[in-house]
């Protein structure tokens, strides 16, 4: 029996999920759309099947093909990131980043990360966080007069601190990273270094930015966002630290690998191995720049000037609007943002003075960057012009019409 006929009410749930994805303009820069193919897997009666332990190490029967199924997704991450070891079942993008800390340290010992302020993500140990809680973390940012990160800062900060293990990386941080000059800080302190690429894994897949993995001793990632494939997660570390990695995964930190998930992977990396995943990374880029300039050109002020990967920050100072009301804002004409916090920021975080916006989606549909200039001046007229009726309705059909003529193609 089919779901529409199991299950009505969920089933008219999830349609109308499926058109408002279809009518409406997505700039979350974690957000992706995937092919067909990657929706395929994750809908398999893989998912039917218990296969705790690793591929050829089960502690259940019946599992000769999800071990090939799991060995071919890390075969594959492995020749993508040109990587040593790889660990595909993570369930998310903060189990990496978990199963690293307790493998290296325990707890109460120090850390360096970057703050929510300055682009950190929450599992780089904000006291919300299982992170926060069990380690002792410090922090770095970025210089308040530039917004760009301050390595010089950050070398007297890890001489400080001495921590066991420094985290590089960030969920709203627009600029290049140095993890060359991470690394060497690292290893001048005796630490680790950590990258989190959970936002830039496609971009890197690519090849249009800087990879961290010949620099980092472990490289973290969610599988969804700029890699295009199912949420979930992926640890990538030099060979020396493979089995105390996989340990603390699992049974350290999950319980069994979630395997259809696993195979929506496979077909995620093997889409990111081809020309054509070149191309649309490229795009990404040119319509992140092609958003900034033109946001810019409509007076507002972008955190760090603007963008050198997929995503960029708006900041609209204290006395402006809430990064809340401007998503509501957009929302409301059919352009979905996320609410941000910026550096210097005095709201709190659920609040906020920023947004934060980026181009995967809208680039996966198919936009150009003459399309993405048309998107600018909408956000420019939404948010100029809060209380205009007129203007708000005008600029929903415009974005309808966007949507519509650019539809998703699986």
């Amino acid at each position: 029996m089919n779901l529409a006929d199991q299950d009505k009410e969920l089933s008219k749930i999830i349609d109308r999920e499926e058109l408002r994805q279809n009518e409406t303009l997505n700039l979350v820069a974690s957000e992706n759309h995937v092919s067909r193919a990657v929706r395929e897997a994750t809908a398999s009666s893989l998912t039917n099947k218990y296969a705790e332990g690793y591929p050829r190490k089960r502690y259940y029967g019946g599992t000769g093909l999800v071990d090939e199924v799991e060995q071919l997704a890390i075969d594959r991450a492995k020749k993508l990131f040109s990587a040593e070891h790889v660990n595909v079942q993570p369930y998310s993008g903060t189990n990496p980043n978990l199963a690293v800390y307790f493998s290296v340290m325990e707890p109460g010992e120090t850390a360096l990360a970057m703050n929510l302020q300055a682009g950190g993500h929450l599992s780089h140990g904000s006291p919300m966080s299982i992170s926060g809680k069990v380690f002792r973390f410090a922090q770095y940012g970025v210089n308040l007069e530039t917004e760009l990160l301050d390595y010089d800062e950050l070398e007297k900060i890890a001489k400080r601190e001495k921590p066991k293990l420094i985290v590089a990386g960030a969920s709203a941080y627009s600029r290049l990273i140095d993890y060359k000059v991470f690394r060497e800080i690292a290893d001048n302190v005796g630490a680790l270094l950590l990258v989190d690429m959970a936002h830039i894994a496609g971009l890197v897949a690519a090849g249009v930015i800087p990879s961290p993995i010949p620099y980092a001793h472990f490289v973290t990632s969610s599988t969804h966002k700029t890699l295009r494939g199912p949420r979930g997660g992926l640890i990538i570390c030099k060979e020396e630290f493979g089995e105390t990695i996989d340990k603390m995964l699992f049974p350290g930190i999950q319980g069994g690998p979630l395997e259809n998930i696993i195979a929506a992977k496979a077909v995620a990396f093997l889409e990111a191995s081809k020309p054509e995943f070149k191309t649309y990374s490229l795009s990404v880029l040119d319509n992140a720049k092609t958003l900034a300039k033109e946001l810019e050109n409509e007076g507002f002020r972008l955190v760090s000037g603007g963008t050198d990967n997929h995503l960029l920050n708006i900041d609209f100072g204290e006395a402006g609007l809430t990064g809340k009301e401007a998503e509501k804002l957009l929302e409301s004409v059919n352009i979905i943002v996320n609410r941000e916090v910026v550096p210097r920021d005095k709201r709190k975080p659920y609040i906020s003075s920023g947004v934060r916006l980026g181009t995967p989606t809208l680039t996966t549909r198919g936009f150009s960057t003459e399309e993405t200039k048309l998107v600018a001046k909408l956000i420019s007229a939404v948010l100029k012009n809060p209380a205009d009726e007129k203007v708000q309705s005008e600029a929903k059909n415009s974005a309808l019409s966007l949507a519509k003529k650019l539809p998703f193609s699986d």
